[in-house]
């Protein structure tokens, strides 16, 4: 069995304002296809460093690169988490927040647990909810809002599919009936195929993307729990990426191992899956990088038993050497507790040259690392099919000058002018980045 819950506890209880380790490697250490990996620290106390969410000044907005600005797309959100583009140019936002557990008893785990979710942001009732932008006249603002569907389940990952909205809630992949141009959904959905949920639902966000075909839909699954200390048997299925069938609403793990995988893209020159997957947390501010990868059908990339690779976690056990030894080592590290969740391919020619090949990341920001990590918009280059080079920073300014929460970068897409979008669950906003010049 695993046993390293009381230090967890103590570390919740004790590191509400920040105590633990302190990192010794900056994060760009942490980053990049070959990533330094120091030893891991076995600590009575994990670090615990967060930021209170505090929201954006009036007139308050993140700090753009150059050559870039930034403005609200649309503000006044509740807890927007996912962004996606419909055919017809309309953005559809998730507004949603983690789902009531199953476990209502009682411990000092799970009530400091929810002082530190509520401190950074994230303990709030979720929304449930779809809402529908529209910027008909292109001038980077949207002008038109309403509810397309409400009464969800902590939605999160959407995709169009033929005639059919799918959704994928926290526990389940539902459909709707969707014609272009629509503005509410009243139509009653349709179950397509249960997800991993309750008791615990640990990493509840459910991620979806459609085949180019159209034919199958795949779906992320995180872990139940750090480094499966709550048992395997409630893991089944989890820390995973789903094919689903959309005919016969079946589905195959079609890569595991990965801790909590979340974005996902389709890489346009070769037709790859990629994704960003959060590792696992507590040995240390400078461990474990979170990291960007190609996605191999039936791949195994070492959760929980190894991290990047074979590189064991000695703190699981029993172990299975035999899992470890075929590890994918992932493709392109991107820090150590950064939260990277939002993943897009660059589009269009409307940003600068330096962001037409590569992928945009949101990262949400850390709670394990101090200082913090995170927190800010980046882009990683790609070249012949892989990631290339540094990151580059394309808006940050999250975190005010004494380290509280102005904002929380999450999901990214484009809008059908080529600007970047970008959900901000404690901003309450989704932001519009584009050069100067244009709209």
């Amino acid at each position: 069995m695993f046993t390293y819950r009381l230090p967890l506890v103590i570390g919740l209880i004790l590191g509400l304002t920040a105590c633990g380790d302190v990192a010794q490697l900056p994060v760009s250490a942490g980053t990049g296809p070959d990533p330094t990996l120091p030893p891991p620290k076995k600590m009575l106390i994990p670090t615990v460093k967060t930021s209170k969410a505090v929201g954006w000044p009036v007139g308050g907005k993140p700090v753009a690169a150059d050559g870039l600005q930034v403005k609200a797309f649309a503000a006044d959100l509740v807890h927007p988490r996912w962004v996606y583009r419909l055919p017809n140019g309309d953005v559809l936002v998730a507004e949603s927040a983690a789902p009531p557990k199953g476990d209502t008893g009682f411990s000092i785990k799970k009530w400091v647990s929810k002082i530190v979710m509520k401190n950074v942001g994230a303990g709030m009732p979720s929304p449930n909810r779809i809402t529908l932008l529209r910027d008909a006249d292109g001038d980077g603002t949207a002008e038109t809002r309403s509810t397309l569907l409400q009464n969800l389940h902590s939605p999160f990952g959407m995709a169009l599919v033929g005639e059919y909205l799918y959704v994928a809630n926290a526990d389940a992949v539902v459909r709707f009936p969707y014609q272009s141009g629509q503005t509410e959904i009243t139509a009653a959905g349709e179950k397509v195929i249960d997800l991993p949920g309750l008791p615990l639902n640990h990493h509840w966000t459910k991620n979806i993307i459609a085949s180019k075909d159209g034919t199958k839909l795949y779906a992320t699954v995180g872990s139940n729990s750090n480094i499966g200390e709550n048992g395997m048997d409630i893991e089944e299925g989890r820390a995973a990426i789903w094919e689903i069938d959309l005919q016969s609403k079946t589905h195959r793990i079609y890569a595991s191992g990965l801790r909590n995988p979340n974005g996902m893209i389709w890489e346009p020159d070769t037709g790859t899956l990629w994704t960003v997957v959060n590792e696992r947390d507590e040995i240390g501010s400078d461990l474990v990088p979170d990291y960007l990868t190609s996605v191999k059908d039936g791949g195994f990339y070492g959760w929980p038993y190894s991290y990047y690779g074979n590189v064991v976690d000695e703190r699981v056990q029993p172990q299975k050497p035999e899992l470890v030894a075929k590890a994918i080592k992932p493709d392109y590290a991107l820090g150590p507790h950064t939260a990277s969740l939002g993943l897009a391919w660059s589009e269009g020619e409307k940003l600068p040259a330096q962001y037409r090949q590569g992928v945009f990341i949101g990262q949400h920001g850390s709670w394990n690392r101090n200082p913090q990590s995170g927190y800010k918009v980046i882009y990683v280059p790609f070249q012949n099919g892989k990631p290339v080079g540094e990151p580059i920073d394309v808006l940050t300014g999250f975190l005010s000058e004494d380290g509280k929460a102005l904002g929380r970068p999450v999901g990214v897409t484009f809008d059908a002018h080529g600007a970047l979008l970008v959900a901000d669950d404690v901003g309450k906003t989704v932001w519009h980045v584009a050069p100067p010049s244009a709209k």
